[in-house]
């Protein structure tokens, strides 16, 4: 009996522990952002919405500030970037000079922050194409004072949608291929307008359209700065007998897994997989933790600016395929795909030949490195 009692306790505090850790219920949401084309000039405007759901605890901001970041294929230092920031507070006016007061947000109460970036120089969408909005925010209340940073991107210049005419398929095991170049994507994309936007000029009835699963986790903003992430004992423990290539490997991917499934969990499949490892069956830990320990992305492992960041996998992707597949009139699919041959089908709309996937996909035509082309067409021969 003390031995089961023992271990509940332990249980519980560990669980108690893991949930009563510093955080603010603050969540930040961009929203409405536009980009200008001016004589010499990119003026790029939005709000950045901060939204307080908890119904009781009120939260100080005590400081903010957005740090611009250019991407693009050129160098951007003949380019003059100007921010400013302005705070849009429904029971505070704007102070003229952009002095950020330190604001509480109440509960169940939303702010509004507007920024406005300006990019002056000669032809400035030659020489970048993308815009990442860094914002370094502070967070102060009960739990004391945190300092948090999150990121949103904001396409400056988008390609132009591959036409049939154009269209080059690179022959496959029983299909052909076609990958399709987008934008950088992030959360002011909507999913399926991505997949008709680039690919509704070539698709055709019995093709299966391909997205990978960063690429949506990106676009649902399932990621998160290593800086809001406060790794605690389990995680800094468990972390260390994972191949240092694996995501779980260090104590921020570990305690990010940790926040979605609870430490509970991941000591259990720790303590399962090292079971199972012994009698000769392999990725016990993965098969125990569930579905998001293969996804999380640690930083280094997607494409810039989100190589900055730890990314989820994505929120409810069965869901997604069917309602995509229903809007474009062909099979969807969520796909991860390395260079090594391994392919995994997240997810797919009814009637998708997965085997017809994974002969096509195997050879990763979409590539893990800058190419910019998360969407692959397939189509059977």
């Amino acid at each position: 009996m003390i031995a089961p009692l023992a271990l509940g306790l332990g249980v519980a505090w560990l669980e108690l522990r893991h949930r009563l850790r510093p955080s603010s219920p603050l969540r930040m949401q961009p929203k409405h952002w536009s980009v200008t084309s001016l004589p010499g000039m990119l003026r790029i405007e939005g709000v950045l919405e901060i939204h307080n759901p908890h119904p009781r605890m009120e939260v100080f901001v005590p400081d903010l500030q957005v740090n611009p970041v250019l991407l693009g294929q050129g160098d951007p230092s003949a380019l003059k970037v100007t921010t400013r920031v302005e705070a849009d507070h429904p029971d505070e006016e704007t102070r003229p000079d952009g002095y950020w007061v330190a604001y509480i947000v109440k509960g169940r109460k939303t702010t509004l922050v507007r920024v406005r970036v300006e990019i002056a120089g000669a032809a400035p969408l030659d020489l970048v194409d993308s815009l990442w909005v860094d914002a370094h925010w502070s967070n102060y209340g009960p739990f004391g004072r945190l300092q948090r940073r999150q990121g949103v991107l904001v396409p400056l210049r988008r390609p132009q949608p591959l036409q049939a005419a154009k269209a080059s398929f690179i022959p496959g095991n029983g299909c052909s291929v076609l990958p399709l170049r987008t934008h950088l994507l992030g959360p002011l994309d909507d999913a399926i307008e991505v997949l008709r936007t680039y690919a509704s000029a070539v698709v055709q009835p019995g093709d299966v359209l391909t997205l990978g699963e960063t690429p949506l986790a990106v676009i649902q903003g399932r990621y998160r700065h290593p800086s809001e992430v406060h790794p605690g004992m389990v995680a800094r423990l468990a972390c260390r007998v994972f191949h240092p290539t694996s995501s779980l490997a260090s104590a921020c991917g570990m305690q990010t897994l940790i926040d979605v499934v609870g430490p509970t969990r991941v000591l259990a499949a720790w303590c399962g997989g090292l079971l199972m490892k012994v009698i000769g069956i392999p990725g016990g830990f993965y098969r125990l933790a569930g579905p998001q320990a293969r996804l999380i992305d640690d930083i280094t492992g997607t494409t810039p600016p989100y190589d900055q960041t730890l990314v989820l996998g994505p929120d409810n992707p069965s869901a997604f395929c069917q309602e995509a597949a229903e809007a474009l009139g062909v099979a969807v699919a969520i796909v991860d795909v390395n260079d090594l041959g391994r392919v995994k089908v997240l997810a797919s709309s009814a009637g998708c030949d997965e085997a017809l996937l994974h002969r096509a996909l195997q050879p990763n035509p979409a590539g893990n490195a800058n190419q910019r082309t998360p969407l692959v067409l397939v189509r059977p021969s």
